[in-house]
């Protein structure tokens, strides 16, 4: 069911600009690092923008929205109600998200009674709003912040009870809306009769206009009709993609198909991925980060998606980090684009209004992967040196153009760089990790190297690298461990032994790289970073169900990866026969798009084999596409597949290879309801 965000303050006088702005001194408009705010106005929303628009509503919006919408935490059930919403602004000023930027507390659906009053009226339902809706946004505005609902452009809302939407009665409902002190409005796309969506979500904006009030306004029809062409000047953000699941296949997805429209967003109209996971438990912290650091950087709405009241502190810690909010609050309003990806190493550079840029070097992958880019590559100009400020660890360095870091497996390393005058101040960059992947059978050995660059222009000293692994490994150092010295653009490598005890188990162990070094003003200075090796199983001689081998790893778009059964989406376990075209296999692997679940061939294996196609047990609805990759390379493919197909044969050549990889995404329409099948699943070897 698709749904939407809210908006945003920039934020005054925190901390962190006070330290950014000292910091900067020698960086190039180092006074702009953060942007300046404007005190929240319960009743009117004015604001001014550098960038300047032909349309008089973009000072709605002239930095993307950030709060909180219900929607991700609680769905329609009963603890949706008013005391949730108090508590949400309580907790706004009570842990200083208020502080930082975040200031819309929106409802999403289910606020409504089903039925409509004699006088075509919506009705707030009495069990969730006892004191009917304007009470809730007087409270909320009583905090200092600013409210914001939902409803449809079409004749009901989203939810499978059908609560009354707005399509024809537009101008009804955005009068009670703005009588009742409503700032924020998330229009969503269900039941919309087949009426142009142009011309439905314009209605509503004359609507709002017709009203008075300042209305921010989400248009959320899913990305299905290109809103980024044509929805600036009717709405302040508008949604690019489907909705977002809390887990790491859905986020990736819809980033994927965010990142490419960067064109599109800028002071007064933003592109919308949909709301933020941070807090719901889907995911790692490590994903998380990811998650709020690739969002601030493509410029997103940042809307929070937990119930506050029982999020872990780690959310909040995620959720207030000022520097890496100044990256989405900045006041340019360019959004992110693309330098480079390349096997999972993906690089996203953001210019930012005091010219430096933000830099995000993400690692898509499950292993531990060096990402790297230069601030050339960045468009940066040419300088001696430039100042690197890490916005997760709040540490500085200085590099002479490289910007290196080795990310660990789903994780961010969140940069901002820009030229300095004072680079010789700040000590130099290094990097220390493990490039490729280490694949182990139990009782063997396996090796690996360390690089250790140098990225600034001063030396480092007593350079020392040591790496430890989990109890009963062995790990020894085949190579120079240490230097004495280590220049400006040098780099150490060790080549390492891991020993792994006969009888472990397979799965995925994390081993330590520790980097020991001085700084050229004599601190000493310790990094860890990981060292991820998978104990695999590789198959028998002949040919053998997959399904019965344990994989490498496994990413899912909804539930578990089930083995021998359909995705049920929730639990393991919860699934149905594996059944395609009123046809039942008993082995195979039973998936959910995005899905990708990965094998070890260890190099002896000959061809892969399967009946493939979207599960019967949701009707008429999903489309599939399958793919087999070897060592990451495509194999074989089937295009995009339906409900009306009977299972496909899908046959990959994988000789050599020594991994297999299953892949199966969405179909291009959005991942509802993509239940995928591998049937029949074999490996020859």
């Amino acid at each position: 069911m698709p749904h939407s965000p809210g908006r945003g303050a920039r934020f005054v006088g925190s901390p962190v600009r006070t330290a950014l702005a000292t910091l900067g001194a020698g960086l190039l408009c180092a006074t702009a690092l953060a942007p300046p705010a404007l005190a929240a106005d319960t009743t009117t929303t004015v604001r001014s923008t550098a960038t300047s628009s032909a349309d008089d509503d973009d000072h709605l919006a002239p930095t993307p929205p950030m709060g909180f919408n219900n929607w991700n935490a609680t769905h329609c059930r009963a603890e949706f109600d008013e005391e949730m919403v108090k508590g949400m602004a309580d907790l706004f000023v009570e842990k200083g998200l208020k502080d930082v930027g975040y200031e819309y507390i929106n409802l999403d659906d289910c606020w409504a009674l089903p039925e409509r009053s004699a006088d075509g009226k919506l009705v707030p339902d009495p069990a969730r709003f006892p004191n009917g809706i304007k009470a809730v946004a007087d409270y909320v505005h009583s905090k200092g912040l600013k409210f914001g609902i939902y409803t449809s452009a079409g004749t009901k809302t989203c939810s499978d009870i059908g609560f009354p939407g707005a399509l024809g009665h537009e101008y009804s409902d955005a009068r009670q809306f703005a009588d009742w002190g409503v700032d924020y409005l998330k229009y969503d796309n269900c039941n919309n009769q087949g009426i142009d969506a142009k011309k439905r979500y314009t209605t509503m904006r004359d609507a709002l206009k017709a009203t008075g009030r300042p209305i921010l306004y989400s248009i959320c029809e899913w990305g299905e009709n290109k809103p980024w062409e044509w929805a600036r000047g009717i709405g302040q953000t508008w949604r690019t993609t489907g909705d977002i699941k809390d887990n790491w296949a859905s986020m990736l997805s819809i980033m994927k198909k965010n990142l490419p429209l960067d064109e599109y967003a800028g002071p007064g109209g933003w592109n919308d991925p949909d709301m933020l996971e941070v807090g719901n438990g889907g995911m790692t912290d490590t994903e998380y980060r990811t998650h709020f650091s690739m969002w601030s950087v493509m410029a997103a709405p940042l809307l929070i998606g937990a119930d506050l009241r029982s999020a872990p502190q780690s959310a909040f810690d995620i959720l207030s980090n000022e520097e890496v909010i100044a990256v989405d609050q900045d006041e340019l309003g360019k959004q992110g684009r693309v330098i480079s990806s390349e096997d999972g190493r993906w690089v996203v550079a953001r210019e930012l209004a005091d010219g430096s840029r933000a830099v995000a070097l993400f690692n898509e992958s499950d292993h531990p992967q060096r990402v790297s880019t230069t601030a050339r590559d960045t468009g940066l100009p040419h300088a001696a040196g430039y100042r690197v400020r890490d916005l997760w660890k709040h540490q500085d360095t200085h590099t002479a153009g490289g910007i290196s870091a080795t990310v660990p497996a789903h994780g961010t390393v969140l940069v901002r760089v820009g030229p300095d005058r004072a680079w010789a101040g700040l000590p130099p960059a290094v990097d220390s990790g493990v490039d490729g992947r280490a694949f182990a059978e139990a009782g063997d050995g396996v090796r690996f190297t360390s690089v250790t660059e140098n990225l600034g222009r001063l030396p480092v000293r007593s350079v020392s690298t040591r790496v430890t692994g989990p109890e009963g490994w062995r790990v020894e150092a085949e190579s120079r461990p240490a230097t004495r010295l280590l220049q400006g653009g040098a780099a150490l490598r060790t080549t390492w032994r891991a020993s792994v005890p006969a009888g472990t188990g397979p799965g995925a162990y994390d081993l330590t790289l520790a980097t020991e070094y001085r700084t050229p003003a004599g601190r000493q200075v310790r990094a860890v970073s990981p060292v991820r090796v998978r104990v695999a199983v590789a198959p028998q001689d002949g040919t053998t169900y997959l399904s019965d081998l344990p994989p490498l790893a496994t990413v899912n778009g909804w539930g578990p990866v089930e083995k021998d059964r359909s995705n049920g989406e929730k639990a393991a376990g919860d699934g149905n026969a594996l059944t395609i075209g009123g046809r039942t296999w008993a082995k195979g692997l039973g998936v959910h798009a995005h899905s990708r679940v990965e094998y070890y061939a260890a190099g002896r294996c000959e061809r892969v084999t399967a009946l493939v196609g979207a599960d019967d047990e949701m009707g008429e609805r999903g489309t599939v596409a399958f793919e087999i990759r070897a060592d990451d390379e495509r194999k074989a493919a089937t295009g995009v597949l339906t409900q009306a197909q009977d299972a496909q044969e899908i046959t990959a050549d994988v000789r050599g290879a020594e991994t297999v990889t299953l892949i199966v995404t969405d179909g291009g329409d959005g991942s509802d309801s993509d239940h995928a099948d591998w049937a029949d699943l074999k490996i020859t070897c």
